[in-house]
């Protein structure tokens, strides 16, 4: 009797064990399931916020007819200067894609937001992307932002990098691609955007950076302007940036690739960056980051 109340016993707390193991079993989380919980409330963060905010923020419907005249960017910049105890600086000149090199167009766009023509304002990877990066790096980066988002973060929003900032960036950047066409917020994103220090839209960057009009761009000038935007106060042609000069030489690879240029127009581009830049292609960039 004892041996057969000690079998039992035995039995019992190995029933035990078993069920306790299988409890252990199933608390244990699927290999990454907790970053994407977290993925999951930032994003129903997002949602919540876009809720309470959509109403307030700016309508794009009058910018289908009427430039802006100045950018929360542009007097984000100006107040920066005036702090600085120095006279804010602006140069800028509207003109319309017609009047832009082409070549200098494909650059930005291939630089930029190679997919711009196909997204509806918003690369839905490359931002699942951009958050698992945030939350494994403890911040947000720049990364993932189309020209479409990139343009309503110069219209109305500071350059902090927030989720908050973000979401309205994601509400803006919708309401853009719903009120205007394709090409009419490449205008206006190619007419706003920063190209140094006081320098807005390529009208102006390219007279600033190479004394020509931006119809006269070269693929190579063209290339380079499109490898400043990054970091345009960084990266101008005479800071020396290797950043800059290996994005620029990339840039004209794309631009071979997906035949915007024959071989023997990439050639004399690459001979051209090397000119203007100098020295010979890098094969190693400095991490350089602008917000």
């Amino acid at each position: 009797m004892k041996l057969k109340q000690s079998t039992g016993t035995t039995g019992k707390v190995k029933q035990a064990t078993t069920g306790k193991s299988r409890q252990v079993a199933a608390k244990a989380p699927a290999s990454g399931g907790w970053l994407r919980r977290v993925l999951m409330a930032a994003f129903l963060g997002l949602v919540v916020f876009a809720s309470y905010e959509y109403a307030r923020l700016p309508s794009a419907e009058p910018l289908l007819k009427q430039n802006p005249k100045l950018t929360a960017l542009m007097e984000q910049r100006a107040e920066e200067a005036r702090d600085a105890g120095q006279k804010p600086r602006r140069r800028q000149h509207w003109v319309g894609l017609s009047s832009v090199s082409r070549h200098a167009i494909d650059a930005v766009l291939l630089s930029e937001d190679a997919s711009f023509y196909l997204h509806e304002g918003v690369d839905t990877k490359e931002l699942e992307n951009a958050l698992e990066d945030a939350v494994r790096k403890g911040k947000l980066g720049r990364g993932a932002s189309t020209i479409t988002q990139q343009l309503a973060k110069n219209l109305w929003l500071s350059t902090d990098r927030s989720l908050l900032r973000k979401g309205k960036e994601l509400i803006l950047a919708h309401r853009l691609e719903e009120a205007l066409p394709k090409n009419r917020i490449l205008t206006l994103y190619m007419n706003v955007v920063e190209w140094g220090n006081g320098v807005y839209g390529i009208e102006a960057a390219a007279r600033e950076h190479f004394g020509v009009a931006a119809a006269e761009l070269t693929p190579a000038q063209g290339a380079i302007l499109a490898s400043m935007l990054p970091a345009p106060r960084k990266r101008s042609p005479s800071s020396g940036s290797r950043a800059l000069k290996k994005r620029a030489h990339w840039t004209i690879d794309q631009m071979e690739v997906v035949k915007r240029l024959n071989a023997e127009q990439a050639r004399a581009a690459h001979a051209e960056i090397d000119q203007i830049l100098g020295g010979k292609k890098p094969e190693e960039s400095e991490d350089e980051a602008e917000g």
